[in-house]
């Protein structure tokens, strides 16, 4: 094993739990229910004995993963966010919205202002609550049925008929640029959830896209586009905590975490959105409700 970083964490649990973030933050199962879950599953009593006590360095190294993942989705998006910013600061200029890009942009802003500020308010009795192996396989088993829901609400001819007004594209789905600034507030929202230990951020944004009757590739990128605002802002907000007091002997092991995290997410993503393309929530929705069943015999 590599060399102790303290006795927190080591430098390779840190990289397992940045490829399992990697890995996790974008398929939609919940990287937080897996951070949470995993060092229980594996003995790692020195993780395990932080990540709910009130003040710990864990929100900060939690911080970090996520921050990696983003930064990885920033690369894979880098294009596209580009575009996004000129479109924002465009519309901005001639105060009104003209294109697809620049709509996009603004129901990015719409959908992170609920999250954003539901967030600052929550996140810390949250996770005080509720950061524990069995709550996040009891919440794991809910997000397989929100996933499961968001199929269903998918084949509802109301949701059908919704896309084909809204304008659909080729294949049935809504074209993303159609989705209204309220629907995307509801979104926003929706993503509050994540703050449970067990919800799946993407998850729950795909399934609420998919039940507003887009398609399961636009659902997706919408779900990666939105993540990264709120994620790097939480990175920022709490930069402070892994800089100071809370912060000894972590920074190490947490920067080499948000790296193995960002490297992941590149080649996650990639996957993921040729995936979408064709397949469905139905198989994490599965894995979901089967893995959080067996982790709360397990934890029980």
């Amino acid at each position: 094993m590599l060399a102790i970083a303290s006795n927190l964490i080591t430098y390779f649990q840190a990289i397992v739990l940045g490829v399992l973030q990697g890995v996790t933050e974008l398929f939609p199962i919940s990287s937080l229910g897996h951070t949470v879950i995993f060092p229980h599953l594996f003995g790692w009593n020195n993780i395990v004995a932080w990540q709910s006590e009130p003040e710990s360095p864990w929100l900060a190294f939690v911080v970090m993963l996520h921050v990696g993942s983003a930064v990885g989705l920033v690369i894979y998006f880098w294009h596209t966010w580009v575009e996004i910013v000129k479109g924002l600061f465009r519309t901005i200029a001639k105060r009104r919205i003209d294109t697809p890009t620049e709509r996009l942009a603004w129901l990015i802003v719409v959908a992170t202002i609920p999250v954003g500020i539901l967030g600052l308010l929550l996140e810390h009795p949250v996770r005080v609550a509720l950061a524990t192996p069995l709550y996040a396989s009891i919440f794991l088993i809910v997000n397989g049925l929100i996933l499961f829901g968001g199929e269903w609400f998918r084949r509802r001819a109301e949701v059908r008929e919704l896309a084909i007004r809204e304008g659909a594209k080729r294949d049935g789905g809504r074209r993303l640029d159609t989705l209204e600034f309220r629907e995307s507030a509801v979104i926003g929202t929706a993503q509050t959830t994540a703050l449970v230990a067990g919800i799946s951020r993407d998850g729950v944004v795909m399934s609420t896209g998919l039940a507003r009757g887009l398609d399961h590739s636009d659902a997706a990128r919408f779900a990666f586009l939105l993540a990264t605002p709120p994620i790097l802002a939480a990175g920022l907000f709490k930069f402070g905590d892994l800089t100071g007091r809370l912060g000894q002997g972590i920074r190490g092991p947490a920067v080499v975490a948000a790296i193995a995290a960002a490297i992941t997410a590149v080649f996650t993503v990639a996957f993921l959105m040729r995936y979408f393309k064709t397949r469905t929530l139905t198989p994490f929705a599965i894995y979901c409700v089967v893995f959080g069943t067996a982790m709360v015999i397990y934890n029980s």
